[in-house]
């Protein structure tokens, strides 16, 4: 089990993705704040643990040579070729309010390069699967990105920070992105974001201080639907600011953040 088939891999993570949704789903209701971590707007509950600890009981039982790097469990090492990475709920605050908009993320990493990934989001009936080279795909279905638009004409996504600094000038860089675009959304689980670029339903999203656990999925999925990531003057998409949109439209959104440092705390 030490091989690194996408299409074995996909097929393991997407049974675990929605296993670990069906859990979370059945617990939303009523759960409350367990724990804090790099600020006190930056929520763990009890369900995060529980959920990251399903799904490496599922990931290892069936591979347990793999790695594993988790949002709350952090990283164990492994023996083969293939790394999972998991965001057991991403969009906390969303689940403990009981909002929609809250995925489980699992990507699928074989020999430093995602080749799979899986975002389910239960509370809207989603899943979302790519593997690479094979198209993204929603519920079974092709999905892409809707065509470039000029960004006058574009809705962006994009999402915030924990610290008040790093909000504060997120809120400036939005302050001036606002005027040039269609409008903004904020939904508040970046995977839930990028998926949303995938199929469509927003045509670019850009955010600043994302985690490998929070994009590794997403990013397949919204490159394999035809989007283009990356950061600022050819860096990759990463903590520092990820960006995605189709061709065109990326370099437009690029142009405009850059001179506004939206790579940087102010």
């Amino acid at each position: 089990m030490t091989t690194a088939d996408p299409a074995a891999l996909l097929a393991l993570a997407a049974a675990t993705a929605q296993e670990a949704g069906a859990v979370a789903a059945d617990g939303q209701a009523g759960i409350g704040v367990l724990d804090t971590k790099s600020s006190p707007t930056d929520v763990v509950t009890a369900m995060d643990r529980a959920v990251e600890e399903l799904i490496r009981k599922r990931l290892l039982a069936a591979r347990p040579d793999d790695a594993v790097l988790g949002e709350e469990g952090g990283a164990a090492a492994g023996q083969s070729a293939v790394r999972w990475i998991v965001d057991p709920i991403d969009g906390t605050v969303n689940y403990l309010y009981g909002r929609e908009d809250w995925a489980v993320s699992i990507a699928a990493e074989a020999a430093g390069e995602v080749v799979a990934g899986v975002v389910a989001v239960p509370a809207r009936g989603d899943v979302y699967t790519a593997v690479r080279g094979g198209g993204a795909f929603c519920n079974g279905r092709p999905i892409t990105v809707a065509p470039a638009v000029p960004i006058d004409f574009a809705l962006v996504a994009t999402g915030f920070g924990y610290s008040s600094a790093r909000r504060a000038h997120q809120a400036e860089v939005l302050r001036q992105v606002l005027p040039r675009v269609r409008d903004i959304r904020r939904g508040g689980a970046a995977a839930v974001d990028l998926c949303g670029v995938a199929r469509g339903r927003s045509n670019a999203y850009y955010e600043r201080g994302l985690s490998p656990w929070d994009w590794a999925a997403a990013s397949l999925i919204a490159q394999e639907a035809g989007a283009r990531v990356g950061g600022l003057n050819g860096a990759p998409a990463g903590p520092d600011l990820f960006i995605a949109a189709p061709a065109g439209l990326f370099e437009e959104l690029h142009d405009l953040l850059e001179p506004l440092g939206a790579d940087t705390d102010g």
